[in-house]
């Protein structure tokens, strides 16, 4: 590449980078504005409760919506669209109000608070079944002939075909009841004291086996038969032709092919992850877990509107951004796709 089309590359890439945020930002909104008024339109008002709780202790109507908004920043029985319009006017501005099962907390320290309780099982969950998967999902390929390849793939789909929630209640049942070995109903050990010390952290990772586990086996099947499928595809490439004949060692074969059939997944790894945190709500249930799946089923108990809207604007951000993420970081490893742009 020259030295004079290194701008205009540049330039096109950012030109890019911007229409994509763009278009995140707009998905972001549209998804917050769907939630608004989805979680509007649940049965039950806990807001009017509290009004007219007030209401029958003798406060003055006024003084008991000034008192209702100074505790959950918003008067439900105001028109609706007014209270959209406020909403978002606060998410403009990064305010998600104020929890209103949670005495009035700000939506957003619970929220933040709850997500390294996801973020971290999640992430370390699919990062364990995607080596897994896709190490034996290229073995399967290359032995697809013989029993072992045979039992590889036929493992790959039984566990692809379970649910998180099996895996969590079977494991939990397996590894708490039946051999009491890893503990269960809390994330930490609650003699330790919370803080950066040993015994503390790993009361955190042995709590942390389960449900990480859970994660890895729902996922470890989708990895394996999609990577034996990509290498097998790219098997009869005709690169790899043109390696036999060279007299390439299978080894050196390998390493080609396997460097090619990852490169689909790669994007996959990145969008999968808006499906592990779908998974989140029943993992963090079986294994009580305080994370945004847990808070959420708590906020929908308690029809605590700004606390649903919260976890799920939580949520729809991290998946637009990584998104966003793999659609760049695709661009750069595959020089296909950094040529077309």
């Amino acid at each position: 590449m020259t030295a004079e089309g290194a701008p205009g590359r540049w330039r096109r890439l950012g030109h890019r980078l911007g229409v994509r945020l763009l278009t995140g930002v707009v998905m972001v909104l549209a998804v917050a504005t769907l939630t608004f008024f989805l979680v509007h339109a649940m049965p039950g008002n806990p807001i009017q409760t509290e009004y007219q709780t007030l209401i029958a202790r003798g406060v003055t109507p006024s003084v008991a919506a000034q008192q209702v908004a100074g505790m959950y920043g918003f008067v439900s029985n105001r028109p609706l669209l007014d209270q959209y319009g406020q909403y978002m006017w606060h998410l403009i501005q990064f305010n998600l109000g104020k929890s209103i099962s949670a005495s009035g907390e700000p939506v957003v320290h619970l929220v933040l608070s709850a997500a390294p309780w996801t973020v971290i099982p999640v992430l370390s969950g699919l990062v364990v079944s995607f080596l897994l998967g896709v190490s034996l999902g290229v073995v399967a390929a290359v032995r697809r002939t013989n029993r072992l390849g045979k039992v590889l793939s036929v493992s790959g789909s039984l566990f692809h075909g379970v649910p998180q929630f099996v895996w969590a209640v079977m494991l939990a049942y397996i590894f708490t009841t039946l051999l009491p070995i890893f503990p269960f109903g809390s994330p930490y050990n609650i003699l330790d004291t919370p803080g950066l010390n040993g015994p503390f952290i790993l009361s955190l990772v042995y709590s942390a086996v389960l449900p990480v586990l859970a994660y890895a086996l729902s996922s470890y099947g989708g990895w394996l038969l999609t990577m034996r499928s990509s290498v097998v595809s790219v098997l009869g490439d005709d690169f790899v032709l043109a390696a036999e004949l060279r007299g390439l060692r299978p080894l050196t074969q390998l390493r080609y092919v396997a460097r090619n059939a990852f490169l689909p997944l790669f994007t996959i790894l990145l969008l999968s992850v808006g499906f592990m945190f779908g998974g989140a709500i029943f993992i963090e249930e079986v294994f009580d877990y305080p994370g945004l799946g847990y808070q959420l089923v708590n906020a929908v108990n308690a029809r605590d509107y700004p606390l649903m809207s919260g976890d799920f604007l939580f949520i729809t951000v991290a998946v637009i951004a990584l998104n966003i993420l793999a659609d760049f970081l695709y661009t750069f490893i595959d020089p296909r796709v950094r040529r077309a742009a």
